[in-house]
């Protein structure tokens, strides 16, 4: 049997969760997760290491057929390789060699993540305003990044796991700088036990192994990865195996991280937030929800990546006011290069996010949506809404000309109190018909997304 394999899981001492789904059922979203409204994603790994994809376009909008051949997922770059007509397959034999197996780049990632440091990447993405970082410990490829005690059966004789403690390292960092951490994991996919491509949508799930040996392994790795590091988040993707033991798992983790939470891709129908990729909701969701994708194409490094294929700053702002004002976070990916460093246009996306939200966070942080999200006016006026106490924020996606702002469908209350989000300046209000006016004394902020504040929330 695998080390650690049993089930059910070790339980914590209060053990207030069994593994059932009405006992589960009973598990709340907490509060931290509510207020939290942006995390950093990181996909980092043996794939960072060839750092190759062709950017053919966001996932939704590239032909399906087209999809596993070109892909532009960086971290995908093992599958697309063993798919002999793809771009990818002749990038890696021009550049490496027919005979380089993919996990040969083990020896190239330990050499290079020797100088990595943690504390640098927690310092970032603290200053970017992150409320909690993700990581991927084991992406399809099945190379993890902690030294862990479970034997893989189809190692043979190859390196699959990092040198040092990736993982831990990152979760101390990220603990000391004020941040959860959340661990991601590929529990549906795992190219260490199948040397089958995947072409096509179809196949995509029916490539989730289903024999015991599988199921005992990724339940022993979940359960080391709660064991050792009492992750805020568990971020399965792709499915689980119907031989490993969901319930227990999560019964397990309740009772040892109070706070914790899981997400929908387990298989199963209990969750406690959604994870929408590329995409985010139309509406207002009750069910907690978190939209997750890369700044570029890809969630792995792609050197081939640019200005062209990644996410323009107003872009990005636009993009969380939206997602927030719809009950989402925004789970926002980097790919750092297998030395651990971050591209310079990453960079930028990251530092120019964090200066908008040391204007507009205010109205992000902490809040709830009000009554509806958005709100447009034939005149190219685009607002959205959120609520926080007795505010109702608003913030303009299409950044006004001159120094009117109006509020589409917004009635103001008698003695209503304004103020407009990173500035001193005077305003007035005047009701105009269906429509509330704001006139600023004085110019607008020069951030890409304005908002304002109003006191109290409109009935």
């Amino acid at each position: 049997m695998l080390a650690g394999a049993a089930a059910p899981f070790l339980r914590g001492q209060g053990e207030r969760f069994r593994p059932t789904w009405e006992s589960l059922g009973g598990h709340g979203v907490p509060e931290w997760f509510q207020n939290a409204k942006l995390g950093i994603f990181i996909h980092w790994g043996l794939y960072s290491v060839p750092a190759w994809a062709t950017p053919v376009g966001e996932l939704g909008k590239v032909d399906p057929k087209r999809w596993f051949y070109e892909n532009p997922y960086a971290e995908w770059y093992l599958n697309t390789l063993r798919l002999t007509t793809s771009p990818t397959y002749k990038h890696h034999v021009e550049t490496y060699g027919k005979e380089f197996d993919y996990y040969q780049f083990a020896a190239a990632f330990a050499e290079k993540t020797r100088a990595w440091d943690p504390a640098s990447w927690a310092k970032l993405f603290r200053s970017t305003g992150a409320r909690y970082v993700v990581l991927t410990t084991k992406h399809h490829d099945g190379f993890t990044l902690w030294p862990s005690a479970v034997p893989n059966p189809h190692a043979g004789g190859r390196t699959l796991q990092s040198r040092r403690d990736l993982v831990g390292e990152l979760t101390t960092a990220v603990r000391a700088a004020g941040m959860k951490m959340g661990l991601y994991y590929s529990g549906g996919l795992d190219w260490t036990f199948s040397a089958q491509p995947i072409s096509n949508t179809q196949e995509l799930h029916a490539q989730v192994p289903q024999t015991e040996e599988y199921g005992r392994y990724v339940d022993a790795h979940w359960n080391e990865l709660v064991q050792r590091y009492q992750p805020s988040v568990l971020w399965n993707d792709i499915s689980y195996p119907k031989t490993g033991h969901v319930p227990a798992l999560f019964a397990s983790y309740y009772d040892r991280v109070a706070d914790g939470v899981v997400n929908n891709r387990f298989g199963v129908e209990f969750a406690d937030f959604t994870t929408p990729e590329y995409s985010n909701y139309a509406e207002i969701t009750e069910k907690k929800w978190e939209s997750c994708r890369g700044l570029g194409y890809s969630f792995g490094y792609n050197q081939v990546e640019g200005p062209k294929q990644v996410i323009a700053p107003d872009q990005l702002v636009a993009l969380l006011v939206d997602i927030v004002s719809k009950n989402g976070n925004l789970l926002l990916n980097i790919g750092p290069r297998a030395d651990g460093s971050i591209s310079e246009i990453q960079l930028d996306r990251l530092r120019k996010l964090g200066e908008w939200l040391a204007v507009g966070g205010e109205g992000i942080f902490d809040s709830r949506p009000w009554l509806r999200p958005s709100a447009t006016h034939a005149d190219g006026t685009d607002v959205r809404f959120t609520r926080k106490g007795d505010i109702l924020y608003v913030f303009y996606l299409k950044r006004p000309a001159g120094r009117s702002l109006r509020v589409p469908g917004v009635q103001a209350a008698e003695g209503t109190r304004i103020g407009l989000l990173g500035s001193t300046a005077r305003c007035s209000l005047e009701q105009q018909g269906p429509d509330l006016m704001v006139e600023v004394e004085g110019a607008i902020p020069e951030i890409c997304v304005p908002g304002i504040r109003l006191i109290p929330v409109p009935g």
